[in-house]
């Protein structure tokens, strides 16, 4: 399954801080369908994420009901990206 849809970066402050982009409600929809299939424990599912020319793999996170997408700091670095932009992403699952 093959997903597009764009969101902000938004910081999570905790003992060392994250990046992420919430996946959409119709997208977490359609992934939460398929999440049986293709996850791994704890509701994680494995993608493969495609924003701008940085491909990267990592897992969704499960929170308040849909997914958000980490973004590591080599691929905000990469693609030059910070707190607050809205950024498109591809998501690939199961990959």
């Amino acid at each position: 399954m093959r997903l597009r849809f764009s969101g902000e970066i938004w910081e999570w402050r905790g003992p060392a801080p994250y990046h992420f982009v919430t996946v959409p409600t119709r997208e977490s929809a359609e992934i939460e369908a398929a999440a049986p299939l293709v996850s791994y424990g704890w509701g994680m599912v494995p993608v493969v994420v495609r924003i701008g020319r940085t491909e990267f793999a990592t897992a969704l996170w499960p929170k308040d009901g849909g997914y958000v997408v980490p973004l590591k700091t080599m691929v905000r670095t990469a693609e030059r990206l910070a707190l607050g932009d809205d950024v498109t992403l591809t998501l690939t699952l199961g990959a």
